[in-house]
């Protein structure tokens, strides 16, 4: 595989002490260069007649890349290394969210109001008319986001503390794109039990819940018990947000190769949570020649081995992901780096479509097949067409607390999608932009209306 293209996940500062001569900070980006380093912003920290202190932001790839940037600048005659700062972990320090008050306390009659002696009125209120609920309390705009750290990422059974940096930086998403107030709930047990219970005893303070990072096959049977024991919108990110966004980007894509959803053949790597939802939010679609594999090949009627979610989308066909491949006009992953070859993309059909979405590192590079497929995308924002669920996620749980809903159906996130997909222009549409940026302004309000629209004909509505 050839080497990833560096980015600021792996962003280093380095401070250095350069003679103060002419050329020197040429020998350190040089030597930043050589290394395959990427040079982002200088900054002077001092200077004196002999010597500059500055700090130097450099993207690596991996961290083993950074170390060897590093190592090849302390190489460099006469400059000095004086500290290594890596950039993630520095905006990590001390969290990323915070609880802000929206009340000005100044004076003893705004503390009577908002606490004692006045808010037993309000409370009283909400006893004897429990909609008010929504009225006068955070509930309307708030989300739990609930977790058991067993499947983090892509990097395994974490636990709570783990997960904990990921469901920070959820709640930091929804608060920027649909200013929702999103709270993490890490909790300390994966007995699926013991998660429904507790997210039912705390779910009266939010008006939704997200489920993140819950192992495949419990997060079904967790949200299916949770959809029918709670009456607030419950969303499991992993499944529903990656369907949302695959199937908008997949309905551009067929624009560009002029094929319908209804005629093609598609071949799904990887069948836990997002792989099962994505298969069936693309049957709901219009897509009826599916196959779908998992590490030891095609689910297929033969196994025995195969869960209740996997039995689903059988077939008779049996093979590796190479015999699924062949054929077909759509590739989509949500599996394992590398596990793709040139090879078994030229042995789809003409102008295919392939979405490697794992992460970090996808099925196949992109560089590999540009000449070979007619669309690429992935899950990394360093390529032509990212794939990321922040383009579903916030407007979608936005729309449902505007609108109440008692639940999130199907024609949700289908309208989610199409939503989605319409941003995209025909003007604006070509290979390498066939979905929006995760940055575009118009994306989380789309989705929000068009859930709302969906939950009113669907009868879940309740405002």
């Amino acid at each position: 595989m050839v080497n990833l293209t560096p980015n600021s996940s792996y962003s280093l500062t380095l401070r250095l002490k350069i003679p103060n001569q002419a050329g020197m900070l040429a020998r350190v980006a040089q030597a930043i260069g050589e290394a395959g380093g990427v040079l982002g912003d200088l900054d002077v920290v001092s200077r004196s007649r002999k010597s500059l202190v500055r700090d130097v932001n450099v993207d690596a790839f991996s961290e083993e890349h950074a170390e060897g940037i590093v190592n090849a600048v302390r190489a460099i005659n006469a400059v000095e290394v004086l500290e290594v700062c890596d950039r993630t972990f520095k905006i990590h320090e001390g969290g990323k969210i915070s609880v802000e008050s929206k009340l000005n306390l100044t004076n003893q009659d705004d503390l009577a109001m908002a606490y004692t002696p006045g808010v037993g009125r309000v409370c009283v209120d909400i006893a004897q008319n429990p909609d008010r609920v929504y009225d006068l309390t955070i509930k309307c705009n708030t989300i739990a986001i609930v977790t058991d750290g067993s499947a983090v990422l892509g990097l395994g059974n974490l636990g709570p503390a783990g997960a904990l940096p990921v469901m920070e930086g959820k709640a930091l998403l929804f608060k920027k794109f649909a200013e929702l107030d999103a709270f993490p709930v890490c909790l300390d047990t994966q007995d699926t039990d013991e998660i429904v219970e507790t997210v039912k005893r705390i779910a009266p303070v939010f008006g939704g819940v997200n489920l993140e990072d819950i192992s495949a096959p419990r997060c079904f049977e967790i949200e299916a018990r949770l959809r029918r024991e709670l009456d607030i919108p419950v969303f499991h990110d992993d499944q529903h947000g990656t369907a949302i966004v695959t199937l908008a980007a997949l309905v551009n894509a067929l624009k560009l190769v002029n094929k319908a959803m209804t005629s093609i053949k598609i071949a799904i790597n990887g069948a836990g949570a997002a792989g099962v939802a994505i298969a069936r939010l693309l049957q709901k679609a219009g897509a009826s020649n599916i196959i779908l594999c998992d590490s030891k090949g095609i689910l297929s009627h033969e196994r025995a081995d195969l869960n209740d979610q996997k039995r689903e989308f059988a077939v008779e066909q049996s093979g590796t992901l190479a015999d699924a491949m062949q054929g077909a006009d759509v590739f989509l992953g949500v599996s394992a780096p590398g596990v793709v070859s040139v090879e078994m993309v030229e042995s789809m059909a003409k102008d295919a479509i392939v979405f490697a979405m794992a992460n970090p590192i996808p099925e196949i590079q992109p560089e590999l097949i540009n000449d070979i497929a007619a669309v690429v995308a992935t899950g990394r924002s360093d390529y032509p067409n990212q794939i990321n669920n922040v383009l579903a996620f916030p407007g979608v749980l936005r729309g449902a607390l505007d609108c109440r809903a008692q639940a999130i159906t199907t024609a949700m996130y289908l309208e989610a999608a199409y939503a989605i997909a319409s941003l995209v222009s025909p003007d604006d549409l070509n290979e390498e932009h066939i979905i929006p940026s995760v940055f575009d302004e118009r994306v989380s309000s789309a989705v929000a209306a068009a859930v709302k629209h969906a939950a009113r004909v669907d009868g879940v509505a309740r405002k």
